[in-house]
């Protein structure tokens, strides 16, 4: 089953993450893990988490909730202002044969998500499906009432044939949807046996499933999905229990000055939890951070928030653990700024002459506002703002920030394709780059223009420029970006300074390789709908000012439509453009595993592609490291000399191995398989046993660079492969 089709929206956003300045982790323990936030009193690794709410970070690029059998992948974690981890947990599912017997299932979906009993599935933002055409399907818990469980929640799903249910429908035909109440703690769903069951081949199957509201959208497909990949995104409620979770946890009142009392920080307080037994701590009011650190909670500056949510008529002025609104000098307020307005302080003559003159002011004044706030809308509307206004994330920028932002458009970086690229500094001094278009968006580029935004607003990965925001108010619309101090790829790989090539060397490299591969990865995978990049070259490839690699230029990105394995139409640079998609003109994932081979080449060779200088389908490049990668006595020829030292030659070769490999006409490795291996030759390279560990295969090297002749874990395997699905 396709992943668009399960999904109506993309749920990989996290919520926001806290300041640099603010603690959200135990001293010492790490972040993240695959771009997921890990905040305390979750951890990673010893004396980094409580009791009951350990991350595993399986690979360094998959978070799960530690002990969770199978392994249940996480998608995001947050302590304020909801007290919740976001999870992806199987379908549920019961096949028939022919004959209407039943011939397999998954355990009713059950997976072991609660072994230390802190999690409760949340009733308020997850409901629950039954798929089938006759089937009951139902959930319990909670413990004995007039019944074995407290509590029963489930729908019945019936189809006359295979043309009674229809895609968006859910009220009983092919699919029903029910609210579940409070107190869940596992997912464990349940079909009726009682039914006879006649041979059905456009419904094998029952299926259940607990999902996030508003994340699963029904389709007739379903009927027929992969019951093997199925998984569904789920909101969990968590709160701080005894070791079992039970109704013997305790309250607030009976939590507090007790050994074990999770409210650290001296701004927090405790809140009874209001799914399940145990409490939750925030942080007191005019507070934020980490309640449950000791340092967690700290001063919110209420006067850089919206005038909605910290109102103040006059000017304001931040205090600890609150805030202060006066009133500008010679104006007063009929009682407190905060929720009256502040009027001038003139006697009633000059109050009627200021009046008149005001009033003359202001029509002459909003006569010109109307005029240019009409201009303005209308220049929103042409550049696709009805469209981008409904994309989440996505911050809209007045023209006067823009200016504010750029210093007047002062400090020029540099031009590309897109317009003029300026260097700005957002309020809370954050560096950014803004690209103002060179061109107006007239009506038949507003698609291309909308749609690089819409695929730019919706990824969210350290290795993935960020997009924070645009301004489409203007004749030529800008984009605000992250900034790339070190600037491109492209630039250190061929540039020079008084004549030399700028140092380089094989670690650097190896970083910068390894995340531009989980940023690709993280697109073809991570996303509501695959994503390809199209233009994968060392010029988009941008580095901040530690070096990190940051996925740039999307405007010949894709979207896949749903149940599409490809689009057609994308023209890239030609040197780095996989031959298959030059004869068959159509783009798909295994496209930007060819052109980042190439990238790898030039990683390790420092030679240019030569642009327009391709042989046959193939560049320059492609070809002659080819041509010397097949004569073992010669490969050392082509790579750079400045780091084809003898210590490190073997993982060069390895590299140039794994370069071949993406470069090959069939049976590429995926983006997340080439990330994966550039990590272990790091860590091999790091040891300094790449000699010793040469002649085994790359696959039977672990992650911290030993041998490793153990065979995976399935159930951790079949999770982590859900949960890429």
């Amino acid at each position: 089953m396709g992943r668009s089709s399960m999904w109506t929206l993309l749920l990989l956003l996290l919520l926001p993450t806290a300041g640099t300045s603010r603690l959200t982790i135990q001293p010492g323990c790490q972040a993240s893990c695959g771009g997921v936030d890990v905040p305390y009193p979750f951890g990673i690794g010893a004396g980094c988490f409580r009791a009951g709410f350990e991350i595993a970070c399986v690979k360094g690029t998959l978070p799960v909730l530690a002990g969770t059998s199978p392994a249940v992948p996480v998608l995001s974690l947050s302590v304020m202002p909801r007290p919740e981890a976001r999870v992806m947990l199987p379908v549920g599912y019961q096949c028939y044969n022919k004959t209407g017997e039943a011939t397999d299932d998954f355990s009713c979906g059950t997976v072991d998500l609660n072994p230390a009993g802190v999690y409760r599935i949340s009733n308020t933002y997850n409901e629950l499906f039954v798929l089938g055409c006759f089937t009951t399907g139902y959930t319990n818990s909670g413990p004995r009432g007039r019944y074995r469980y407290m509590f029963y929640a489930g729908c019945l799903a019936y189809c006359n044939d295979s043309r009674s249910a229809r895609d968006g429908e859910c009220a009983g035909i092919g699919c029903c949807h029910v609210d579940i109440p409070p107190g869940l703690t596992d997912n464990k769903m349940k079909f009726e046996s009682g039914w006879t069951r006649h041979p059905m081949e456009f419904s094998p199957c029952d299926y259940g499933f607990i999902v996030e509201k508003g994340a699963y959208s029904f389709r007739v497909a379903d009927l027929q999905m992969d019951v093997t990949q199925a998984s569904m995104p789920l909101r969990l409620d968590w709160a701080i229990r005894d070791s079992t979770g039970s109704s013997m946890s305790k309250s607030c009142a009976q939590a507090a000055n007790n050994p074990g009392y999770s409210c650290k920080s001296d701004h927090s307080e405790c809140v009874d939890s209001t799914n399940g037994p145990g409490y939750v701590c925030n942080c007191t009011k005019g507070y934020e951070g980490n309640p449950y650190l000791k340092e967690g909670c700290t001063n919110m500056n209420e006067c850089e928030r919206s005038r909605e949510e910290f109102p103040c008529h006059g000017e304001c002025h931040d205090t600890e653990g609150s805030y202060d609104c006066r009133c500008h000098l010679g104006y007063e307020s009929h009682g407190d700024p905060k929720e009256n307005p502040c009027n001038p302080k003139f006697p009633l003559p000059a109050k009627l002459t200021l009046g008149t003159v005001v009033v003359t002011s202001i029509i002459v004044v909003a006569l010109l506002s109307v005029a240019i706030t009409s201009q303005k809308r209308q220049l929103f509307r042409k550049n696709g703002g009805n469209i981008l206004k409904n994309v989440d994330n996505l911050v809209f920028f007045t023209e006067r920030e823009v200016k504010e932002i750029t210093g007047n458009y002062g400090d020029l970086l540099g031009k590309g394709s897109f317009g003029d690229v300026y260097r700005g500094t957002l309020k809370d001094k954050t560096q950014v780059a803004v690209k103002r278009s060179s061109a107006a968006v007239d009506k038949d580029k507003v698609i291309t223009f909308v749609r690089e935004v819409e695929i730019q607003s919706r990824m969210i990965h350290k290795n993935v420029l960020r997009l924070k925001g645009c301004c489409l108010e203007v004749k030529f619309p800008v984009l605000v970006y992250e900034y790339a101090a070190k600037g491109s790829l492209g630039d250190i790989i061929h540039g020079e300074k008084n004549g030399q090539m700028v140092p380089f060397p094989l670690e650097q490299r190896l970083d910068i390789a390894i995340g531009s591969a989980e940023g690709l990865a993280y697109m073809h995978t991570y996303t509501e709908s695959i994503i390809q990049h199209g233009d994968v070259k060392p010029d988009n490839i941008l580095l901040d000012y530690k070096f990190i690699p940051k996925l740039s230029d999307f405007g010949l990105s894709k979207l896949l439509a749903p149940g599409k394995q490809y689009v057609d139409q994308v023209v890239g640079c030609l040197g780095y453009m996989d031959p298959a998609y030059v004869r068959r003109g159509r783009l798909t994932p295994a496209n930007d595993v060819y052109s980042f081979g190439v990238v790898l080449l030039e990683l390790i060779t420092r030679k240019p592609i030569i642009p327009g200088g391709c042989e046959g389908e193939e560049c320059k490049l492609v070809t002659e490291f080819r041509q010397v990668y097949d004569q073992e006595n010669r490969r050392r020829e082509m790579l750079d000399k400045d780091i084809a030292t003898e210590e490190d030659i073997s993982v060069l070769e390895e590299i140039g191995k794994l370069a071949i490999e993406c470069l090959a006409e069939e049976n590429r490795p995926d983006m997340t398989e080439v990330a994966r291996r550039l990590a272990m030759l790091k860590n091999v390279w790091k040891q300094g046993n790449t000699s010793s560990q040469s002649d085994y295969p790359l696959e039977e090297i672990a992650a911290d660079g030993t041998l490793n002749r153990t065979t995976s874990d399935p159930l951790l395997l079949s999770a982590s492969q859900r949960a890429l699905s």
